[in-house]
């Protein structure tokens, strides 16, 4: 038992209580993010990995104090001061990283092309469309999700006119982000595949291998993103709703 955590304890919960095994279960290839409901038997099994060496690694990493840039316990903070944090941290960094990756990997098809094209050609098609899928699910969150939360909980601490929601409650939006967050989660899946978990050819250039290091740490980011959003903003989020008159 590590922590009390057992097989049957939910992933995130995992991470939500602990932020600092985050870099653990992303080392280990468990879904914390999109699955993050699932037990961990079940996420060990499906990453090809014992149960008792996740548990086992866990324990190390609880009782070495590990912690990284990414373990702050936003468990505490009130929904808009992490929807805040979204947007500076996770936001700014795809609206950066993805523009930037679709030129890397511009430059690395012209010259590997001849070499490793159709693979190259497959990573273009689903960069291309995590860009556009997440370029407009952020612009959702930051015109229509995240204004409403901050203003329910403006509303709570100072009064004044009760906000409403146009599409009726804010489990609507977000049933739609978390469905997003998934098909954002299936092309990571792809993109991983594609390149052989990021496995570069003997003939990799600098820039080749730029475009890798930058596709890993996106989706090391962009999962650290959709567990904060999944298991602790949204939650939230219907817990102040729940708590405003109608």
């Amino acid at each position: 038992m590590t922590a009390g955590f057992t097989g049957n304890t939910a992933v995130k919960d995992i991470v939500v209580t602990h932020p600092e095994t985050r870099v653990v279960l992303e080392r280990l290839g468990i879904d914390y993010c999109c699955g993050g409901k699932t037990p961990l038997t079940q996420a060990a099994q499906h990453a090809g990995v014992s149960v008792d060496q996740v548990l086992a690694e866990l324990d190390r990493a609880l009782e070495a104090g590990r912690s990284s840039d990414s373990a702050e316990d936003w468990t505490a903070a009130s929904a808009t001061e992490l929807a805040d944090h979204i947007e500076r941290t996770h936001h700014v960094f795809m609206k950066e990283q993805l523009p930037r990756l679709v030129g890397l990997l511009d430059k690395t098809l012209r010259a590997h092309g001849p070499r490793h094209g159709d693979m190259l050609k497959q990573l273009q098609h689903s960069l291309t469309a995590l860009r556009t899928d997440i370029e407009l699910h952020l612009a959702k969150e930051e015109q229509i999700l995240f204004p409403f939360i901050r203003q329910i909980e403006a509303w709570q601490q100072g009064g004044g006119p009760v906000p409403e929601m146009h599409c009726g409650t804010v489990a609507n939006p977000i049933g739609q982000m978390e469905f997003e967050h998934d098909q954002a989660g299936e092309i990571l899946a792809r993109i991983r595949a594609i390149t052989s978990d990021f496995r570069l050819p003997e003939d990799a250039c600098e820039t080749f291998r730029a475009l890798y290091d930058g596709l890993r740490e996106m989706e090391s980011d962009l999962h650290e993103h959709i567990h904060l959003e999944n298991n602790i903003l949204f939650p939230k989020a219907i817990e102040v709703e729940a708590q405003t008159p109608r």
